[in-house]
């Protein structure tokens, strides 16, 4: 369900007394910014100067009528969805309307619940319409709106920059997003550079869901009332009420049990939820987001996730690729820990062996950016001085992963040209620093280009002219 208090409507209607009533109920159901107008020449040049996202239109009015009105606003503002209100039960008149372009028609007095969820329809179309322009501008390009968002996430890769640019597409949305990704690859700092990214005035409010019973799930979220339960003393403010106007983070949803998926689904689908003890119910408008690295499509159909929670979740999906897939970010994040371990220990940086980007790539590390950090600070806690030592590493991966054999580039460090001595042509040379980039970066050819500086194109144009092609 959409956030109402963002969508501003607009009422046009002659009866005074029908516009309040209608505007009554419209803010007494969350949404805040609710404009009324009484005279229909006034509504086009309200729309030329002020954003609008739904308009209730009475359809028999002086001056201007309600059809001419909806042909108008049609032509010259299409994506403003209108639905009419009207006195007379006309199945004609209906109908043309309808195929003007009203998304809705309703006769005089409308009940509330089926005009209220044609509301909450239409704002749901206006906003997917907005995702979609988004979407398509931003996947034309390559450019971000806001670098400094996710300057905290350190990556050259193109399917992380695929993903920021999604990211700020969506982020002005109000539906839930499901970010899923191995243990370690960054889920949380993916969903604070989105809510970063939101403009939302809210805090950001995190919450790991995992190992908490439907109880402690729901008076971690929602809260309760003093003497709710046995130890209720106080009367407590639940996490959702927190993030009022922000974003809810749910980490480890997978482990979420039954009966507090239920509850969950009804805070997504209706905006609304209780407090332990209270008969109240309550409006949130914090945007949901959750983050999971268990295969949620698969419990589902195992009957251990609710399916109409998982669709529900998946309006948006984020899929954060392991580090074996990002390894041309290998050097920057190496460098980047090397920096803050010595900086956390009090140490200088330490001097790194060439071979070390190379011996790392080639490791599958299951526990991804997190467990490289963990290297990473191990091997400067232990450092003394010199150059960094391959040992802690080798301790931690094995070492099956350690490049091997005589350093292609070693007979070129000795080539002065005197007495004659034969200096080496620049195929020569170019071979060997391929064969010295290959050997340090484990036979990658990503990683191999990278220390060459060189793109990987340019470097399987140079392999494939040598006849060979190394396997990543």
């Amino acid at each position: 369900m959409t956030v109402p208090g963002k969508f501003p409507i607009l009422l046009v209607d002659d009866e005074e007394e029908m516009l309040f009533i209608h505007s009554v109920m419209f803010r007494g159901a969350g949404f805040s910014e609710v404009t009324t107008l009484s005279d229909s020449r006034k509504v086009l040049p309200l729309l030329e100067e002020r954003s609008v996202a739904l308009i209730v239109l009475d359809l028999y009015m002086p001056f201007l009528g309600g059809l001419e009105l909806l042909k108008e606003i049609k032509d010259r503002f299409p994506q403003i969805p209108v639905i009419i209100m009207s006195a007379a039960n006309q199945i004609e008149l209906a109908v043309e309307c309808m195929k003007t372009g009203a998304f809705d028609y309703f006769v005089k007095p409308a009940e509330k619940s089926r005009l209220l969820a044609s509301v909450n329809r239409a704002l749901e179309l206006h906003s997917l319409r907005n995702e979609v322009s988004l979407l398509t501008r931003h996947f034309f390009s390559d450019r971000l709106d806001r670098e400094e968002v996710f300057a905290s996430i350190i990556t050259r890769n193109p399917a992380m920059r695929r993903i920021f640019r999604y990211m700020e597409a969506v982020a002005a949305s109000d539906q839930p997003v499901l970010v899923t990704g191995e243990t370690g690859v960054g889920k949380e700092m993916v969903v604070r550079a989105l809510h970063d990214a939101s403009h939302r005035k809210g805090q950001f409010i995190a919450v790991n869901v995992a190992g908490l019973d439907d109880q402690a799930f729901s008076d971690t979220l929602f809260g309760h009332t003093r003497g709710a339960f046995t130890g209720a003393d106080q009367a407590r403010e639940g996490l959702v009420a927190k993030a009022a106007g922000g974003t809810l983070f749910l980490d480890e949803i997978g482990d979420l049990q039954l009966p507090s998926q239920i509850k969950l689904l009804r805070l997504l689908q209706e905006r609304e939820y209780y407090p332990l003890g209270s008969d109240n119910g309550k409006k949130s408008d914090a945007r949901i987001v959750v983050a999971t690295n268990r295969d949620l499509k698969q419990m589902m159909e195992g009957n251990s996730f609710r399916s109409d929670l998982y669709y529900r979740l998946k309006t948006h999906r984020i899929q954060v690729p392991p580090l074996r897939d990002r390894l041309e970010d290998m050097p920057l994040l190496v460098n980047h820990f090397l920096d803050e371990a010595a900086a956390a220990i009090g140490k200088s940086r330490p001097v790194t062996p060439v071979e070390l980007n190379g011996y790392l790539a080639a490791y599958s590390f299951p526990g991804n950016i997190r467990e490289l950090k963990g290297l990473i600070f191990d091997a400067v806690a232990s450092h003394q001085q010199g150059v960094l030592s391959l040992e802690t590493f080798r301790k931690a991966i094995g070492n099956d992963h350690a490049p091997h054999g005589p350093d292609p580039i070693d007979y070129f460090k000795h080539c002065s040209g005197a007495a004659g001595e034969r200096m080496p042509t620049i195929k020569e040379a170019e071979e060997a620093l391929i064969a010295h980039a290959l050997k340090a970066a484990c036979g990658n050819q990503g990683i191999a280009a990278s220390h060459l500086g060189i793109s990987r194109q340019a470097l399987n144009k140079r392999l494939s002219r040598r006849g060979e092609n190394p396997p990543d």
